[in-house]
C-alpha cells in the first residue's frame, strides 16, 4: 500500500508505554512507521526475548542500545514509567538521538526543563508557529485531560474556575506498580504481609494522598509537573484557574477526575456538553457514566457533566481515560504535527 515511511526508534520498548506506542503506530492509516524497538538492556541469557508484531506481520526483537543505534531515525520516542531507569535511560540517550539528526519526543518527562525542550498537547495548545525545536516532551496524560476541560469551558466564560481531585492508576508506574498493587491484593486476600518496595505504603484496597517516606513515587512530584504542563499547554491563566489534589488510587489503569467547575450563573448543562463535546473528548450520558473501566481501548477521553443543585453556580465533571493509550496517542501527534515528520516522510 502507498503511503508515508517514517523511520522512528522505541527506546523502552519493553515497558507499557513502549507497547502501546508501537501498537498505535502499527495501527496508523496516514503514514507508515518503519519502527526500531531499543531497550537499555535485554532479559538475562536464558529468558526469551520480546517480540513485537510491526507493520506487515514482521516480527520485530528488542534491541539493546548500541552506538549508532539512532543513524537514520527521523523520530525516537522515548517511553517508559517516570521511575528512575527509564529516566536515567532517556537523559543517558536522548543527546544520542538528536546527534543523529531524529526528531526527539520525550514521553518519559525527564528532559522537561532542559533548554530549548517544549512540552505539548496539539490537541490543546496553540504552539504551533513558536515549535521550533526538534526536542518535545508530550504533556502528562492527567494534564490533558484538565487542559482540555478548561480551555474549552473558558472559552465561552472566561470567570470558570475549577477544583480537581486526580486518581493516579498503578501502571502509570509501568509494571513494577502494576506487579505491586496485583501483589498486595493477593497478599491482603491471603492474610499475608504486603509487599511495599515502590509505594512504601498499602495501596490495595486504599487511596492515599501521600506515600510512605522511602517510596519510589512522589504524589507531590507528579502534582507538579501535572501543573506545570498545564500551564504550559493551556496557559497561565487557567493555570490559575485550577486548584488541584493528587491521590493513589488502588486500580490498575485509567486516570479518573472529580471535577468541579464554578461557572457563572444561568448555564445549562447543555450548553456546558456542547462546550466540551469534540475530537477527543466525549461526553457520555449521566448514568452510569464514565469509568477507568469503560475508558480502556477507548483512545477518548470520556466526561459525564452533572448540574450542582444546592445552590452553588457549577457542575461536577467526572472525567475519565486510558492513561496509556492517551500517553501514546499525544506523543504521536506531537512528532506528526510539532516535528513535521509528514514532510520529511518518503513516498513508498
Amino acid at each position: 500500500m502507498a503511503g508515508k515511511i517514517v523511520r522512528a526508534a522505541i527506546v523502552g520498548a519493553s515497558s507499557l508505554l513502549g507497547k502501546e506506542l508501537a501498537n498505535e503506530l502499527n495501527a496508523s492509516l496516514t503514514l507508515v512507521w518503519d519502527l526500531k524497538l531499543l531497550d537499555a538492556k535485554l532479559p538475562d541469557e536464558g529468558e526469551s526475548v520480546v517480540q513485537i508484531t510491526s507493520a506487515g506481520d514482521e516480527a520485530i526483537l528488542i534491541q539493546t542500545i548500541e552506538p549508532g543505534a539512532f543513524d537514520g531515525m527521523d523520530v525516537v520516542f522515548f517511553a517508559g514509567a517516570s521511575l528512575s531507569d527509564d529516566v536515567a535511560t532517556t537523559k543517558t540517550h536522548w543527546k544520542e538521538a538528536q546527534a543523529a539528526g531524529a526528531v526527539v519526543i520525550d514521553a518519559v518527562g525527564a528532559l522537561e526543563g532542559e533548554a530549548g525542550v517544549v512540552v505539548a498537547s496539539p490537541w490543546v495548545d496553540g504552539l504551533e508557529a513558536a515549535v521550533t525545536t526538534k526536542v518535545i516532551v508530550p504533556a502528562h496524560p492527567a494534564a490533558v485531560m484538565l487542559s482540555l476541560v478548561m480551555t474549552r469551558l473558558r472559552a465561552k466564560w472566561s470567570e470558570a474556575r475549577a477544583a480537581a481531585t486526580v486518581m493516579e492508576p498503578a501502571s502509570q508506574q509501568g509494571s513494577a506498580g502494576l506487579d505491586e498493587l496485583h501483589k498486595q491484593t493477593v497478599a491482603l486476600l491471603s492474610f499475608q504481609p504486603v509487599l511495599k518496595d515502590i509505594y512504601d505504603t498499602q495501596v490495595a484496597f486504599n487511596l492515599e494522598a501521600s506515600l510512605g517516606a522511602a517510596a519510589k513515587v512522589n504524589l507531590a512530584a507528579i502534582a507538579a509537573r501535572i501543573r506545570r504542563d498545564v500551564r504550559a499547554v493551556a496557559g497561565e491563566k487557567s493555570s490559575r484557574a485550577l486548584a488541584l489534589q493528587l491521590l493513589q488510587a488502588p486500580v490498575f489503569n485509567g486516570y479518573t477526575a472529580s471535577v468541579f467547575m464554578e461557572m457563572e450563573d444561568a448555564i445549562s448543562r447543555v450548553d456546558v456538553e456542547d462546550a466540551l463535546r469534540g475530537g477527543i473528548v466525549s461526553v457520555e450520558a449521566e448514568e452510569p457514566g464514565p469509568s477507568n473501566l469503560t475508558a480502556t481501548e477507548q483512545g477518548q477521553i470520556l466526561v459525564g457533566v452533572r448540574e450542582e443543585r444546592d445552590g452553588v453556580a457549577g457542575f461536577w465533571l467526572w472525567i475519565a481515560a486510558d492513561n496509556l493509550k492517551l500517553s501514546a496517542q499525544n506523543a504521536i501527534a506531537c512528532a506528526v504535527k510539532y516535528a513535521g515528520l509528514a514532510s520529511r516522510s518518503k513516498v513508498q
